[in-house]
């Protein structure tokens, strides 16, 4: 067994070199490392130096902070880059409420109001603390004017025992009567009715106002939980819950059905890649499915195309013709160039030149050609038309190449997930027990599993950008397509090794040699797939700018050579003396 240490990027490991042993020192060598301690003294003195390494390689750089000490399954400590912190917060609906509640509180006692005014407040400014503090101490009385809040009654009343109800006019003595802080005074009745048909409205019961038309005083929900039902209370709260989300500039709801959860983004940079507790993983910034490396634009763009009617269009004009006689398009479905339209037309004309049939016969060529097509077509009669339904084919056909393969790509990863679903619960246990190995060493199985599922929703997002490159960009477009090859073809190779090669292994009646080959063929496809495309991932996310960089390169290249040859005539002389060949 040899022994080889490594270290890069950020990683110092420990590799077990295995390309030249065959299988029983193989099968030796792994019963060995099932327990760290019981290493020989010479392996103790090369894990001290191992130590040893990692102690300069942490001396001589600054960031020390950047790296962790962790034992891999074996026991042997190695050095990781410290994984980023998530760029988000899934928020559950208890952490909502209590975010939301911190909110209101912060606000009450900051600017000493009700919790009933600062929620008001809070709802106006799109739940932002700072920006409610802001304007509130830049100018209070305009803050209260615009969103409600009355510093006191606007409308004064006689000290009598009865006042009339703004809405059904009837006298109540004042304890029958409710106003807000305008003072309008409203029976119970009248209050609650109001209320609840806001209520159940919708949302727009959050910015509820007095019920007199010419008043703009707010109604906050300590009024609305004196006049209405548990349920219409549990309604309430409930347009508030959603509003401190769905207003809030950092927050969103996880899009995945039936989900509850909202994800709060905390990030600076451009990764908008979020993973829900549901297991759902979407864009925060677009809420569509992840699709990194392409940009939200191109999804949008994708996506509108994919349901829009503009490709049946483009079929239409591409496999159809008009009726002459009719204008109703048309198409083809028998060898014949002899068509008769549809009830209640019935017009008969020939498909290629579109006139009469009456007109055609055996001098014009007959059921199967049209002289007069031909002859029409080379004085340049049909050029225009011909053009335009050639030009829709192969966009049609350029679209359904992108489309076909986006597609089949989804489904793809939709079947992976299944499987990785099974592996997880099912086969990874049934292989422990026929392998008689535990399921920690098993672990290569849904880590490629896993990476298959991400490869292919890698692989199919490629095709909607690949769909958007222009085509004067052939260089870009040749490099994507290499990239894009590569990536594919070893994914199909690691899809086939965890899908096929894996059955006879799960019909076993025992543990076999050709397992541990295939241990270490899986795990190897796995890493270059993983390689193959985070290559892939880079270039997109770069815009393909190593082809610009070539380009760049090679032009001050030949522009550096036609200088030179226009010395004089000297410039291979110069060239073979100076030894400036080699560049």
């Amino acid at each position: 067994m040899s022994l080889s240490l490594s270290l890069s990027q950020g990683r110092l490991g420990l590799g077990l070199g295995l390309g030249q042993m065959d299988s029983d020192a193989i099968l030796s060598s792994s019963e060995d490392m099932h327990d760290a301690n019981d290493v020989e003294s010479d392996e103790e003195g090369f894990y001290s130096d191992e130590n040893e390494v990692a102690s300069d390689y942490n001396t001589d750089n600054d960031d020390v902070d950047d790296y962790v000490i962790e034992e891999d399954e074996d026991g042997i400590n190695m050095i990781q880059a410290r994984r980023p912190e998530n760029n988000y917060i899934v928020l559950k609906e208890l952490d909502i409420k209590e975010r939301q509640e911190d909110d209101i509180t912060s606000v009450s006692s900051v600017l000493s109001i009700s919790r009933a005014a600062s929620t008001i407040l809070l709802r106006y400014y799109n739940w932002n603390v700072s920006e409610v503090h802001e304007a509130w101490f830049a100018d209070e009385e305009k803050v209260r004017k615009t969103v409600g809040l009355l510093p006191g009654p606007v409308v004064q009343f006689a000290k009598s025992r009865e006042l009339m109800c703004g809405i059904c006019f009837e006298a109540f003595p004042r304890s029958g009567l409710k106003s807000a802080d305008c003072g309008h005074p409203f029976c119970f009745e009248c209050w609650e009715g109001y209320i609840r048909t806001s209520i159940n409205d919708g949302p727009g019961c959050l910015m509820l106002r007095c019920p007199d038309p010419s008043c703009g005083a707010a109604v906050g929900q300590d009024m609305i939980n004196i006049f209405v039902c548990d349920d219409d209370k549990r309604k309430y709260s409930k347009y508030l819950l959603r509003s401190f989300v769905e207003d809030n500039k950092k927050t969103k709801w996880c899009p995945a059905l039936g989900c509850e959860h909202a994800v709060n983004y905390v990030g600076d940079n451009e990764n908008y890649d979020v993973s829900c507790l549901c297991s759902y993983d979407f864009c925060w910034n677009c809420t569509e499915e992840t699709h990194r490396p392409v940009d939200c634009n191109t999804v949008r763009l994708w996506i509108l195309k994919n349901s829009a009617e503009s490709e049946n269009m483009n079929w239409i004009l591409a496999n159809s013709k008009p009726c002459p006689k009719c204008k109703r398009p048309i198409e083809k479905n028998q060898g014949c160039m002899h068509m008769t339209c549809s009830p209640a037309c019935k017009f008969e004309f020939c498909w290629l030149c579109l006139g009469a049939w009456s007109d055609h016969g055996e001098r014009t060529g007959g059921f199967y050609a049209c002289n007069r097509f031909e002859a029409a077509k080379q004085e340049g009669v049909y050029d225009e038309a011909e053009r335009r339904r050639e030009m829709a084919k192969n966009s049609l056909e350029r679209y359904t190449h992108y489309y076909e393969r986006w597609a089949s790509n989804q489904s793809s990863r939709q079947k992976a997930l299944v499987d990785l679903h099974q592996m997880q619960t099912v086969n990874m246990e049934k292989l422990s027990e026929i392998q008689c190995q535990p399921e920690s060493q098993l672990k290569f199985l849904s880590d490629a599993w896993q990476q298959i599922v991400e490869c292919r929703r890698v692989l199919k997002w490629t095709y909607a950008y690949g769909y958007y490159l222009t085509e004067h960009e052939n260089a870009k477009k040749q490099f994507f397509e290499y990239l894009q090859g590569e990536a594919e073809s070893g994914l199909e190779r690691l899809h086939q090794c965890a899908e096929k090669e894996l059955l006879p292994f799960l019909n076993a009646d025992g543990p076999s040699r050709e397992f541990i080959e295939f241990h270490t063929k899986l795990a190897g496809l796995t890493a270059v797939t993983k390689s193959y495309f985070e290559n892939l991932v880079r270039a997109l996310e770069n815009h393909l700018s190593d082809v610009d960089c070539h380009q760049a390169g090679s032009l001050a290249t030949s522009s550096k050579n036609g200088t030179s040859k226009g010395k004089g005539g000297r410039g291979k002389e110069t060239s073979r003396a100076g030894g400036s060949s080699r560049n």
